[in-house]
């Protein structure tokens, strides 16, 4: 009887090892498949009363392009590798001689790649000249994972070498440095993830190469873009 009992026991912990690993693939499948838990959680901070449906894909662009629609032409012009994820900058194709810039954040998953999160800005061509650098701003996103709050933009005066993006946590003043990247001939965008804890307001400082403060912008809105001048 002991011996039967044990048998009985050994199956039943041979069986609970098979198929845990099964449940836990059957988890992560529910939550990364289109229309998922993953995906529910995005629609209800895009205050959806129905889940959207991100498609998995074998890439991080491919991610993008199957999120955006068949139709999608924008120019992949940098990314960056973040913790589980990649972030890629896109710009149109037939705006080159304006500042449109564009944000996708990819997050990998064992079965692929999927969007998780985007935004971007355009300006008019007519307007831009005046202008020594662009921003928008990503806030933090509620119950869905990702490397925010982050600020990314374009800079269209050379004679900026470095940005810093300053916040305050707990009467401490926090400087975050910018990564300024040439992704063509010319063409500079800068992009900075800021803690976790960061909070609204952030102020962006720009510094020209003898490390003088040539522009500022303080920003209140964590959803914001706009424009810098120099000497502001």
């Amino acid at each position: 009887m002991f011996k039967r009992n044990r048998r009985i026991l050994l199956l039943i912990t041979a069986m609970v090892i098979l198929l845990s690993p099964l449940s836990i693939l059957a988890y992560m499948y529910m939550n990364e498949r289109a229309g998922g838990l993953a995906d529910q959680r995005i629609s209800k901070v895009w205050g959806l009363s129905e889940p959207i449906h991100i498609p998995i894909a074998n890439s991080p662009e491919r991610a993008v392009q199957e999120f955006r629609g068949e139709f999608y032409t924008s120019q992949f012009i940098h990314q960056e590798a973040v913790n589980g994820g990649m972030i890629l900058f896109t710009q149109k194709k037939d705006r080159e001689n304006n500042s449109n810039l564009q944000m996708e954040y990819t997050r990998k998953n064992i079965f692929g790649w999927k969007w998780v999160w985007g935004g971007g800005y355009s300006i008019n061509e007519s307007d831009e000249s005046k202008y020594a650098l662009h921003y928008m701003s990503i806030p933090k996103l509620e119950k869905v994972s990702a490397p925010f709050p982050m600020l990314f933009g374009n800079i269209k005066d050379s004679s900026i070498k470095r940005l810093y993006v300053e916040t305050e946590e707990g009467g401490k003043v926090i400087e975050t440095e910018a990564k300024l990247v040439e992704v063509s001939h010319g063409h500079l965008i800068w992009y900075v993830f800021l803690p976790p804890s960061a909070a609204i307001p952030y102020i962006i400082k720009g510094f020209n190469e003898e490390g003088k403060l040539i522009t500022h912008e303080q920003i209140k809105d964590a959803n914001d873009s706009g424009s810098l001048t120099l000497g502001k």
